[in-house]
């Protein structure tokens, strides 16, 4: 569009000028498909989906907006500071009259988008706290069942199955073809996931694919396949790419291996170390029984050559001389005893004897008694004529009062 000689023919409104303005950006083709570097300030993620920023250098600033359907295919989530280099067009919004850049993609400036998307999901899960090694869960020593997720016509798949194969063929190999790359591998793969946790189908499960670039690897680099690892409850062993390669998914797994054929051995026990183990589990369980049995010979023959055992009489005589010894000190013990209790017994006769009343009546005292057996104690008990009874030592003397007399 030629504007040197336009001219207007009479005063515009605002919103004319406006137009007028945007359709000038719009119709310059260089500000169509322009590319702007920058450093990332005043960004915002708007509840819409939509990316609104400002790119700024030394001396200007640049407003810029990049609409959802374009944000949804940014491989990082942009943050301030970071220098980038958008593209998209440039225009005008009628309504305020200010230009800016709508954005339909945008690289970090130097850094591949897919490496600083990698490290955001990485610094993210770590902060979680998903890579502490009190989250990792041991690997069965003896698994019998092996899950493998991954695509069932690459080289890793055979890898994995040749190695199983020759360390330990009892092990059931069990395939889940997934989608290793390209659209649709991540919920392919964590559809191989949920399926070994929800038929509990295994007792370790692989994870991963050969090697490859960055893009053939993005899959495993996904918080989807992250957040499958980390919620799997059979133990998970990552397996992508070469020894030089690391995804998220390696960082999340319980055990990373550096190859898939690694991730085989990893898995499975050798079976000629196994027999070799049981060999000497069998030989030294032999050599144990074997002492234990010698130790119990030799104790059987001091046993037999005991003196109880070789003269058993002698052990009845001993215990005989034993018992007669207790019964002699038994006898000894109640003699004593006895003769203690006589002595105890003669002390309280005596002493019983003394308070005897009748004893008295042996010195020449006689005790004088009523008709009714009481015992008279004074004149002022008895009545002339009534008859009493005189209790002697040696007898008794009934007699009849004539008189009663009181002394002075």
């Amino acid at each position: 569009m030629d504007i040197s000689n336009m001219r207007f023919p009479s005063a515009l409104s605002v919103t004319e000028l406006n137009q007028f303005i945007k359709d000038l950006l719009d119709l310059n083709p260089p500000l169509t498909d322009i590319y702007i570097k920058g450093e990332i300030s005043n960004f915002k993620a708007h509840s819409t989906g939509h990316f609104y920023f400002t790119l700024k250098d030394e001396q200007s600033a640049l407003k810029c907006v990049m609409f959802r359907a374009n944000a949804m295919g940014c491989g990082f989530l942009p943050e301030n500071g970071m220098k980038v280099t958008a593209h998209g067009r440039v225009s005008s919004f009628v309504r305020d009259g200010a230009y800016q850049l709508y954005c339909d993609s945008m690289e970090p400036d130097g850094v591949g988008s897919l490496y600083v998307a990698f490290e955001q999901l990485k610094k993210k899960l770590e902060l979680q706290g998903l890579f502490a090694p009190e989250l990792k869960k041991k690997l069965p020593k003896i698994p019998s069942r092996v899950g493998v997720v991954t695509s069932p016509t690459g080289a890793a798949v055979r890898d994995i199955i040749n190695v199983c194969g020759r360390r330990f063929p009892y092990a059931e190999i069990i395939v889940y073809p997934a989608l290793v790359q390209g659209e649709g591998a991540v919920a392919s793969i964590v559809r191989g996931i949920e399926y070994f946790n929800l038929n509990n189908s295994a007792d370790v499960l692989i994870v991963g694919r050969g090697g490859g670039s960055i893009e053939d690897l993005w899959a495993f680099n996904s918080e989807a396949v992250a957040m499958a690892v980390v919620n799997s409850c059979i133990p998970v062993i990552s397996a992508v790419g070469h020894e030089t390669d690391f995804t998220i998914c390696d960082f999340v797994s319980d055990v990373r291996a550096p190859t898939p054929s690694a991730a085989a051995e990893i898995a499975v026990p050798d079976i000629n170390e196994l027999k070799q183990k049981f060999n000497n589990i069998v030989s030294r369980e032999s050599t144990i029984l074997t002492n234990k049995i010698e130790n119990y010979r030799a104790l059987l023959k001091r046993i037999e050559s005991s003196r109880p055992l070789v003269s058993p009489m002698n052990a009845v005589e001993d215990k005989r001389m034993a018992v007669i010894d207790l019964i002699e000190k038994l006898d000894g013990c109640i003699g004593a005893i006895t003769e203690r209790k006589k002595a105890s017994l003669a002390s309280l006769a005596a002493s019983l004897s003394a308070l005897n009343p009748l004893s008295v009546l042996s010195r020449g005292y006689s005790a004088v008694f009523d008709k009714s057996g009481n015992v008279i104690k004074s004149v002022s008990d008895i009545n002339v004529g009534e008859t009493i009874d005189l209790k002697l030592s040696d007898g008794m003397i009934s007699a009849v009062v004539d008189e009663v007399s009181y002394d002075k």
